[in-house]
Formats: C-alpha cells, structure tokens, sequence
C-alpha cells in the first residue's frame, strides 16, 4: 500500500475517505484542525482522535514528505527554501515579506518545459507534477517555519509562480487551491492567491469557468509573435492570436483585472517600440489590465542576456503611462541570495553531480 501526503485531501475528500473507511463524519474536522489550526507534525498528536483512527490514518498517509536541504535568508527577510521530495528530487519554495503581509512562492512542478529561454527553471527539464499535497506542504513547512520563531506570524498571501507551468498540473493546483482557501483551515482568501501562467490557453477558458476570485497573471514578456516566440516557446502552440481571445472571455466571464508580467531584458524587448506596441495589444482590456515591469535576474546559463538599463526600464514605463495602460515596477525581493527562480535547484543539482 502507497501512503501518501494527507495535506492532498480536500475537506470533502477527507470526510468521503473517512466515512469509506468506517469513521464518523465528525472526525474529518476534528483531523483538519489538528492539520490547519494546531499544525501538529505526527497522527499521534491528534489528542481527541481515538486509537483505531490514528492506526487507520498512520497506515495510510504522511504529514511530512518534505525534507529541508537548504535555507537562505536575505537581508531584507526574504528565505528560499530547498526542499527535497520523496523520491529525491529537489524544489524551492519562497517566503516574501510586504509591507500588507507575508507572502509564499509555491512550485507545482519538478523542472519545467516551457523552455523560456531567460529563464532558470527551465534550465532543468520537467521529471513530473507535484500532487496536491506536495504543493500545501510547501505552504505548511513556511507556516511551522514561523510558528518556530514565536512571533505569531502566518502565511498572508500565495503566489504559484515558482519552478514549473501551474495550468500544465491544474488539476492538483485546483484542490491546492481548495485546501489552503479553506474558511475551516489556513483560511487564505481566495483574493490574496495569485496563480501565474506562461499562456496556455485552453485552460485560461477552464480557469475563467471555475467562478473563483484567485488572481490571474499571464507571463506575457513580448508585444508580437516573432518576439515572444523567440524568446518563449509556447508562443509557438498559444501565438498570441490565441491567447489574447482566451484572456478576453476570462475577463468578460469574470470581470477580474489581469496583471501581464513582462520582464525587460535589455535591447532585446525593452525599446520604445515594443511598449507602444504591448500598448495597442492592451488597448481594448486596459480598464482590466495591469503590467508588471520585472527587472530581469541575470541567470550565469543565460548570459546572452542582461537587465535592462534603469533609463530604459523608467522610458518603458512611461511610455505605456502614457498610453492610457496601469502598470509598475516590480520590488525586488531576495536581490543577495539565488533570486531568480530555480536558480538555487540548479545549483545544488550541479553540485551533487560534482560530489558524485
């Protein structure tokens, strides 16, 4: 029998699992809380759970698959985590400190194959998805993390944006998003969750039909087809022809603002140009679009490209101000640690192969 991580389960999965398997309905909350509420790391700490649910629950699941291999912590409070899997394989998760609270960058999948081309994640080429369970524990180590410290702290804000492409795991990223939204659990509300996507299409017009308030942002990064294309795969199967009117029906379905990341690698799609150009396709959407001008994290791998210039990065930004479209810079988080994401894995994965 394969045991598996018992964060996985959504309530209602847990109570049907439970009722299955000859328990009281009651149990589930009684489980949930001692999961979400008390956070205990062992079944046998379930104080008010009888001796048979315990075997029952031990035999079945784990509450801890995660292993910490590495902590860095940046001077302004930003900590990545390496965390190792089961299986072996390595993820990072990332705690992020604002001044509206304290926010987590989860990874839904070991490696990616997106193939953007500036970008360290991708430097390793996807192995599997993370299960549902494997993505909250991300969120639960932070969360024990801080209860640690003893200064009553807790996980705020959610962002799906590390190593891997969130909508190619979607449905373990929906029951994620389940578990931790959960008003008897974490309780994180739907509105402080942001799930970020490359640009598959076809499940922004699922995403759009699920009638969630999770905020949407779409990795964009190019104004034009031959542009992005270059610069990000994807364009190739999702050209923009194909995006963009899966971006209109999700704001016409939801009415929810789209935030479009666009980071500025320098003379490569950080002229003038191309932000008149990411202007006009904006054009029609800005009364629900904003712009995340992101200075780019040079990648050693990647070194055909640079970080744009602050002259060109403030030009670019005024130039779309201009144009009638929101948009700012992104703070930058973590800038004296390995900040760009999946910069750290591909590290520690170099360096195991050296050893071995």
């Amino acid at each position: 029998m394969e045991k598996k991580s018992i964060y996985g389960l959504t309530l209602d999965q847990l109570t049907s699992w439970l009722l299955e398997h000859g328990q009281k309905k009651f149990r589930a909350a009684q489980v949930w809380d001692w999961l979400y509420k008390k956070r205990v790391t062992e079944f046998s700490q379930m104080k008010n759970l009888n001796a048979d649910c315990i075997k029952l629950l031990e035999e079945h699941f784990f509450i801890q698959t995660l292993k910490q291999e590495i902590k860095q912590e940046s001077e302004d409070g930003t900590i990545k985590f390496l965390f190792k899997l089961q299986d072996g394989n390595l993820i990072e998760t990332v705690l992020m400190r604002f001044n509206y609270g304290l926010s987590v960058c989860v990874t839904t999948q070991v490696g990616c194959n997106i193939g953007c081309t500036f970008c360290a994640s991708g430097l390793l080429k996807k192995n599997r998805d993370l299960t549902s369970g494997e993505i909250v524990e991300q969120i639960m180590n932070v969360q024990h993390h801080l209860d640690e410290s003893g200064k009553d702290e807790r996980v705020s804000h959610i962002v799906v944006m590390g190593i891997g492409e969130p909508f190619d795991n979607y449905d373990n990223m929906m029951d994620f998003f389940r578990v931790v939204n959960d008003q008897k659990g974490l309780s994180i509300g739907a509105r402080h969750i942001t799930v970020s996507t490359s640009g598959l299409a076809n499940k922004i017009y699922d995403f759009a039909d699920e009638n969630i308030q999770i905020n949407l942002a779409v990795s964009l990064h190019a104004p034009n087809n031959e542009l992005r294309t270059r610069i990000m795969k994807i364009n190739k199967a999702y050209p923009l022809e194909k995006l963009m009117p899966a971006i209109d029906y999700y704001l016409e379905k939801t009415n929810r603002r789209i935030t479009f990341e666009y980071i500025l690698l320098r003379d490569v799609n950080d002229h003038k140009e191309e932000a008149i150009q990411l202007a006009k396709l904006l054009k029609n959407k800005r009364h629900l679009s904003y712009v995340n001008l992101i200075p780019y994290n040079p990648v050693d791998e990647h070194n055909q490209y640079q970080r744009s210039t602050k002259e060109s990065i403030l030009k670019f930004y005024e130039t779309l101000m201009n144009h009638g479209i929101n948009c700012g810079v992104r703070v930058e988080q973590g800038t004296d640690i390995d900040a760009a994401c999946g910069q750290l894995r591909s590290k520690q994965i170099k360096k195991d192969k050296v050893r071995s």
